[in-house]
């Protein structure tokens, strides 16, 4: 009996582990380690292991490959607290609306889910980014005072935009650009540490 297919099928596994660990998509590497995890229970089957092959499809693929599919969607998300009153922009061309579209672009393409969350005030607002509820907040400036009104004129950003993750303020400092919001970095101490 000629055996050659045994070593097609065990060849398949480096393969897919290299593939696996160059994915730059999670999501795409979750289908490839439960392509892994098959090929994996296939070769113990071939092999006569009948019994690590059935544990490898259980717990090694099915069950790894969903916990791991629960983690990832859970936690790529990007929480952005803003105003309850801004929500109600549906016009695509109010600068909000705009500038959330470009903010939801750019988080797509770090495979990012963009959530945001109204809250009735700034105070709750701010107390949410304090309280590591959110991300970052986006709200609309508050009017300037007399002598801020030639600052804003040359350029206008009528929205405030607080990021307490360094990473994320880095990402949308270099790749926004919207005019309408100034970006600040927002260092929220930890619970543990005093104020």
């Amino acid at each position: 009996m000629d055996d050659s297919y045994i070593y097609f099928i065990v060849a398949l596994l480096p393969l897919a582990a290299v593939m696996l660990t160059v994915q730059v998509n999670p999501y795409n590497a979750l289908v490839i380690r439960g392509i892994l995890g098959a090929i994996a229970a296939l070769v113990y089957a071939v092999l006569g292991a009948a019994d690590v092959a059935l544990t490898e499809a259980l717990v090694g693929t099915m069950l790894a490959t969903t916990l791991y599919a629960v983690a990832v969607r859970s936690s790529l998300v990007m929480r952005i607290g803003v105003l309850k009153d801004e929500l109600s922009e549906t016009n695509d061309l109010h600068p909000f609306a705009q500038l959330i579209a470009e903010v939801r672009t750019i988080a797509s393409k770090y495979h990012l889910r963009l959530e945001l969350l109204p809250y009735h005030d700034p105070q709750s607002l701010e107390q949410a980014l304090m309280e590591k509820e959110v991300h970052a907040t986006c709200m609309e400036r508050a009017q300037p005072d007399i002598q801020d009104s030639a600052e804003l004129k040359s350029e206008p950003q009528p929205y405030h935009t607080a990021i307490r993750i360094r990473r994320l303020y880095n990402i949308l400092q270099t790749e926004l650009t919207s005019s309408a919001t100034r970006l600040t970095y927002i260092s929220v101490p930890d619970s543990g540490e005093k104020h």
